[in-house]
């Protein structure tokens, strides 16, 4: 606890550890990730835990003479010097960690990491959001002394973590390595990831649901992040074209769209732009883009099409707040029904945003695919992945799964290129023929089974 905020548990810890270890102040650690996903409170714990000593500058409240300091590092003493003065520090060479935190607000200081790194006095941790833009780093050149990582939501596991269950994890590894349907223990565990999926996996989302278990006050912090995200959505492109995309993005994937239509949400523009605008909301992090690939048969990564695209919310939990944002608040009702799955509405978009959260969380790329059924209908392949050097179908049911025509012509049509089928769906795990029907719940722990698999990378 940091004052009156918890710090939870989180995977990337790990890789901090490692990179300390093995790097030994060889390279600065970048970690890249949307607002309020808990980059700066895990590398500030990290400082806290791991070295004698640490400085945190925050450069989007750091004062004007904080900033100044990197305009000029050609006297690396002095601002070492400057540094433990103004923020009443002692720092140990190789025994201390500086932290850039919202390095995007200062370029001058990430390309300093260079010669800081070169220095070798002290390791160095940057935290970064919309740090790809290209107007935050066309002025300046990218230390290659920089290793970068990215930052999730919590996931479904850390989320068990944080509510003081360290057991249902491994059980469920377990269960997978056993093929065993849970009986009894699904309806429960079903419960649990509907209520992951309500509260989501933002840090400040889950603090408020442990401390108030109040599905309400959950949702007033939500949707003080989603504006968050939509104020500085509005920075990067002030004619509001980019937030529009963003709102609209529950509104599509309900319509069961075989893409994002750009258009109709912010009018007709120009094929650049319109990629401008895509490539800065997907920098941004707070959405998960899924690409078209035209011919599996060849390699997802290989054949995909960037203007064929869906979009899914980073945070499932902040997606279910904006699919309802017409309303001040969700009603009690809305949650209530979600939570016990009585909710009349078709919540395949839910579940659809979630498996995209498991499958990028996992290390994933996201892709799709559409190929006719006749001249005006077409099947469609919820995700692909690579499973070694063969592709894995991955089909999403929120309710009914005794049909799924799409994945019976999916795998009829290149039978000699697939493995291992999925029905990510929400009954109880079993296995048909060469297809496995798994509970959402347990799709992280079967990808983290089968991490050998290879993971596509675009570009």
């Amino acid at each position: 606890m940091t004052g009156n905020r918890p710090i939870f548990k989180r995977k990337l810890y790990e890789h901090l550890l490692r990179w300390k270890r093995e790097e030994d102040g060889r390279t600065a650690l970048l970690i890249e990730g949307a607002r309020r996903v808990g980059k700066s409170t895990l590398a500030e714990e990290f400082g806290r835990n791991e070295y004698e000593s640490y400085i945190l500058i925050d450069f989007s409240k750091a004062s004007k003479k904080i900033n100044e300091l990197f305009e000029d590092i050609s006297d690396l003493n002095s601002l070492f010097m400057q540094l433990q003065f103004e923020y009443h520090v002692s720092l140990t060479p190789r025994k201390s960690l500086i932290i850039f935190d919202e390095v995007q607000f200062n370029p001058k200081a990430r390309q300093a990491i260079k010669h800081l790194v070169a220095d070798g006095r002290y390791d160095y941790i940057e935290t970064g959001s919309l740090i790809s833009i290209s107007k935050n780093i066309k002025d300046i050149l990218i230390p290659s002394e920089e290793e970068q990582i990215k930052m999730y939501p919590m996931d479904f596991e850390e989320f068990l973590w944080a509510m003081g269950d360290t057991a249902t994890p491994n059980l469920l590894r377990q269960a997978i390595n056993m093929n065993m349907a849970l009986g009894g223990a699904h309806r429960t565990l079903m419960r649990t990831f509907r209520l992951y999926l309500l509260v989501g996996g933002m840090p400040q989302a889950v603090a408020e649901y442990l401390s108030t278990n109040d599905l309400l006050r959950v949702d007033k912090v939500k949707r003080g992040i989603i504006n968050l995200y939509l104020a500085d959505l509005k920075k990067i492109d002030d004619s509001g074209r980019i937030s529009r995309i963003f709102e609209a993005i529950p509104g599509q994937l309900n319509r069961k769209l075989s893409r994002y239509m750009v258009q109709p949400v912010i009018g007709d523009i120009n094929e650049k732009k319109e990629d401008s605008l895509i490539s800065e909301l997907a920098a941004s992090m707070t959405v998960n883009m899924c690409y078209h690939t035209s011919d599996p048969a060849n390699g997802l990564a290989m054949d995909y099409n960037k203007d064929y695209f869906k979009i899914y919310i980073g945070d499932t939990g902040l997606f279910v707040t904006l699919a309802f944002w017409d309303r001040d608040v969700v009603e009690n009702e809305i949650y209530s029904k979600l939570l016990s799955d009585k909710l009349s509405a078709n919540l395949g978009y839910v579940y659809e945003n979630a498996t995209a959260q498991i499958l990028v969380s996992g290390g994933r790329k996201l892709f799709y695919y559409t190929f006719p059924s006749d001249n005006r209908h077409l099947y469609e392949v919820d995700f692909l992945i690579t499973a070694d050097s063969k592709i894995s179908p991955i089909e999403v049911k929120s309710s009914g799964y005794k049909t799924h025509k799409s994945l019976d012509e999916f795998l009829i049509k290149y039978s000699s290129k697939t493995r291992d089928p999925l029905i990510v769906y929400t009954k109880d795990y079993h296995k048909e023929g060469n297809i496995r029907y798994l509970p959402i719940y347990m799709l992280p722990f079967y990808l983290e089974k089968n991490r050998d698999y290879k993971k596509e990378r675009l570009g």
